[in-house]
């Protein structure tokens, strides 16, 4: 039977990366209806995640952030100026906005945190927790 409120059932929201072998649902053993979950490429807050964060917590009642990251991700393996250079010479155009891109996981993990916990507009910000998924062995780690 489908879940008929928009308010997730453990007032949880998910920020992960929308990498296909990272599955969010099965990795914190979820079910339909149990969290938001917002997904884009890193899992990187943007004002996007922000606005969606504000939405599920003004009016939907999370009080609960999980940031998954994982391992192997797109975004270690490049810069904010070579793909902005890359979208250049590909479409004329430089994009506005930046790939976010990191060089360390955990720490981009902690820093996706402390972005989270320091934006107004995220007010429940007492339980945001952090992890990293291991792409080549199954394990999800929670980063301190």
């Amino acid at each position: 039977m489908k879940k008929s409120s928009p308010a997730p059932s453990r007032k949880l929201a998910v920020l992960a990366c929308m990498d296909a072998r990272l599955d969010p649902a099965r990795l914190l053993g979820l079910e339909e209806g149990d969290a938001h979950v917002i997904r884009n490429a890193g899992g990187v807050v943007t004002d996007d995640v922000i606005r969606s964060l504000a939405l599920s917590q003004h009016l939907l009642g999370t009080v609960e952030i999980v940031v998954i990251q994982h391992t192997d991700c797109g975004l270690l393996m490049v810069t904010d100026e070579e793909f902005g250079d890359r979208l250049e010479r590909e479409t004329g155009q430089r994009p506005e906005w930046m790939a976010q891109a990191f060089s360390d996981l955990d720490q981009n993990v902690r820093d996706t945190i402390s972005a989270l916990r320091g934006n107004p507009f995220v007010p429940n910000t007492e339980s945001v927790r952090g992890f990293v998924y291991e792409v080549e062995s199954g394990r999800l780690r929670e980063v301190g």
